[in-house]
């Protein structure tokens, strides 16, 4: 027998989207039950693996990268309903906060796969094949900064303190840290890597920093109430939130890449060509995303111990 209460409940939701219930009832009639292997799709993700080459250990690096990129996608979630929210309170915030700090501690934590779960012979020759994509390359990730702070601090370190903070966001996109990884600063000349990667997504990124260059994590924080702002356990989920990115994260990336482009002391060349160590390591660009939750002292030894 139909619940009634339901019944009314169901009648209200289709009322307010000027849909009739009893069509919608009826198509009931017609759907099949659901299962797992459907919802999930897992027959389409387990054929989204296509090799480059012969090497059983490029199907690890594969599904490693689309793993990273379904993370990013469930931290970019958390981001967007913090953005969208007009009025946050400080149980909220410091929640969201969380949750976006521990799809991070999976993702740092889980580079031991790559680390030790790839033939360092196999790598270096399926590699080869990739040239000239890069791991910069990553969209997600890119949006990620671009949700977490104010444009300025995603700047080069070389150019932070003086460039325009009212510059045009094409300007501010020119001196992005990452542009490091595939630009000539003396020339302008940009590798291939770069001149692709903006091709496909420069217009993306600039419509999206406009939005977030005011609802990113570091601005909606400090539009919180002063008593909010002054909340300790918030303030620990931003911080950690911030360290666990740009120096756990980023150096369990970088030993990753030392492991296998290290190579009797001679490190080779990322297959974007980048100067991928310098590009890397917290202690050259001193990434921050939060720098008013830390110390001069902090700031300055910001990467510098590792």
């Amino acid at each position: 027998m139909l619940n009634t209460k339901i019944s009314n409940q169901l009648k209200e939701k289709y009322d307010a989207i000027d849909q009739d219930v009893n069509v919608h009832l009826e198509g009931l009639l017609h759907s099949k039950p659901i299962n797992y292997w459907d919802y999930i799709q897992t027959d389409a993700l387990l054929n989204l693996q296509v090799q480059r080459t012969v090497f059983p250990d490029e199907l690890v690096f594969i599904m490693y990268h689309q793993v990273n990129e379904l993370l990013f996608k469930m931290v970019l979630s958390e981001m967007e309903q913090i953005a969208n929210h007009d009025n946050i309170d400080t149980e909220t915030f410091t929640i969201k906060i969380m949750r976006i700090s521990r799809y991070f501690d999976v993702l740092t934590s889980s580079f031991s796969i790559m680390k030790d779960g790839m033939d360092v012979e196999q790598y270096n020759k399926f590699r080869t094949t990739l040239t000239p994509a890069s791991g910069f390359q990553s969209a997600q990730y890119r949006k990620i900064e671009f949700a977490s702070t104010e444009l300025i601090n995603l700047i080069d370190k070389r150019f932070r303190d003086t460039i325009d903070r009212e510059s045009s966001y094409e300007n501010a996109f020119e001196h992005l840290y990452w542009q490091a990884a595939g630009k000539d600063y003396s020339t302008g000349k940009k590798t291939r890597t770069l001149s692709d990667f903006e091709a496909r997504y420069k217009d993306e990124f600039i419509r999206f920093t406009k939005f977030y260059q005011h609802n990113n994590l570091w601005t909606k924080f400090k539009g919180l109430p002063e008593a909010s702002q002054a909340n300790e356990d918030l303030i620990n989920a931003m911080k950690h939130y911030d360290y666990t990115v740009n120096i756990k994260w980023v150096m369990a990336h970088y030993k990753t890449a030392n492991h296998y482009l290290n190579i009797n002391g001679k490190t080779a060349e990322a297959t974007g060509g980048s100067e991928w160590v310098k590009y890397m390591h917290p202690k050259y660009q001193k990434r921050i995303f939060f720098p008013d939750l830390w110390t001069e002292k902090e700031k300055e030894e910001w990467g510098t111990d590792l």
